[in-house]
């Protein structure tokens, strides 16, 4: 038996007491990824991209392992919650336009203390001090660094359109202009380098492909290393308190944890591994959020028919962005119908072999965001299921 059909026989067994559509995280495979994580950060912390996870038992699950330490968050709203419950170190890694929000925060001293808010313009300051309704506390500020690789003069640029900050001076100018500002206290520098951390460098069946993002990538690091010191460097002049410097993801870990700069790094997708991080040569690591989808009906030979599977990831539309049959080995997608809303028919020999209500068990292109479907986690400890815990959508909470 392959170790894939192991997995199929275990998950089977773990939950024949439940109805598909279920989501489930195997937490062998989540806690050897978590340790990996620690081995390729070399004992630098490693911040939990909440984004990733969705989950608060899981967030309390990973943070209770030596080497990871605090929450990257994805909106202030979700910040401010997962403070109220205890988290206390909570990095919001985008801007934010929540002016209830910031009301909520610059009210109450335990929030405050807790909650560091991302900016890279001045007038996003604007905002939070109109937002304050009358709230005293210090906001806590970081700075966000464009860590795009521009190339020909600046005419091709290689990265996400998130920062307008990219050189040292523009980033120690926002970093005078904090720290002039009452009711403000710069305590660190982010910068996610999403396409060397986010982008697989070995595309299967595209080895031209794969060797142009390996070049790009090895470029790409040596140059945002260089600027990334020199803006801590040039930061560190206006604000000597400076507590961390953020940067990496799944993809880059040991990479960004090399630089001496860094003080910490960010991950959170490499804890579930979704279909989108199979690609990498930098590391490997076992599959471990997964959900199941009924089979509703056979019609036909090598074909059968599950109930939902409609859950395409965020980004650039395509192939890529859909969930991937995985267990059983085999299956696969009609090209003319691909996941439907409602419905979904997959093509291939193992077909013949289910019979309806048989589970088939797929992989979702990124990671948090298949827990936007599901209320629900159940956590499978080799063939049983040991708890049932909520998601974000299970308590209440969609927020994005």
């Amino acid at each position: 038996m392959t170790a894939r059909a192991a997995d199929r026989a275990r998950y089977d067994r773990a939950t024949a007491h439940l109805d598909a559509p279920v989501a489930i995280v195997d937490l062998d495979a989540f806690d050897a990824n978590a340790d990996d994580l620690v081995r390729r950060a070399g004992g630098k912390p490693i911040r939990v991209a909440s984004k990733s996870v969705r989950c608060r038992a899981l967030l309390e699950r990973v943070l209770a392992r030596d080497g990871f330490q605090g929450i990257m968050s994805f909106t202030l709203a979700e910040s401010l919650w997962l403070a109220r419950s205890g988290f206390a170190d909570v990095l919001l890694a985008y801007p934010s336009a929540d002016r209830s929000g910031f009301a909520e925060l610059t009210a109450h001293p335990k929030l405050a203390a807790a909650v560091t808010v991302m900016i890279d313009d001045p007038a996003q300051l604007d905002l939070i001090d109109a937002s304050r309704a009358g709230g005293g506390e210090v906001v806590r500020v970081c700075l966000e660094l464009d860590t795009s690789l521009r190339l020909l003069g600046g005419r091709l640029r290689v990265g996400a359109l998130r920062s307008p900050l990219h050189s040292p001076d523009q980033v120690a100018e926002l970093a005078r202009a904090v720290v002039r500002r009452p009711g403000f206290t710069l305590v660190g520098i982010m910068a996610y380098e999403g396409h060397i951390a986010g982008v697989g460098d070995s595309v299967a069946g595209r080895p031209l492909r794969s060797r142009a993002i390996r070049l790009m990538q090895a470029t790409a690091r040596r140059e945002l290393a260089e600027r990334r010191a020199a803006v801590v460097r040039a930061v560190r002049a206006v604000a000597p308190g400076l507590e961390f410097v953020n940067g990496g993801g799944t993809g880059s870990v040991q990479h960004t944890a090399a630089e001496a700069a860094v003080t910490e790094v960010a991950a959170g997708s490499g804890l579930y591994v979704p279909r989108l991080f199979d690609n990498y040569t930098s590391f490997t690591a076992r599959p471990a959020a997964l959900f199941a989808l009924p089979v509703v009906r056979r019609p036909g030979v090598g074909v059968v028919t599950v109930l939902g599977g409609g859950y395409p990831a965020s980004g650039a539309a395509g192939a890529d962005r859909l969930p991937v049959p995985w267990l059983p080995q085999g299956l696969r997608y009609d090209p003319q119908e691909g996941p439907g809303e409602v419905q979904t028919p997959l093509l291939g020999a193992p077909a013949d072999d289910l019979l309806v209500g048989d589970k088939v068990w797929f992989r979702h292109a990124k990671a948090g965001e298949l827990c936007e479907r599901f209320e629900t986690v159940h956590l499978v400890e080799g063939d049983r299921v040991t708890a049932a815990v909520p998601t974000y959508r299970g308590e209440g909470h969609t927020f994005l």
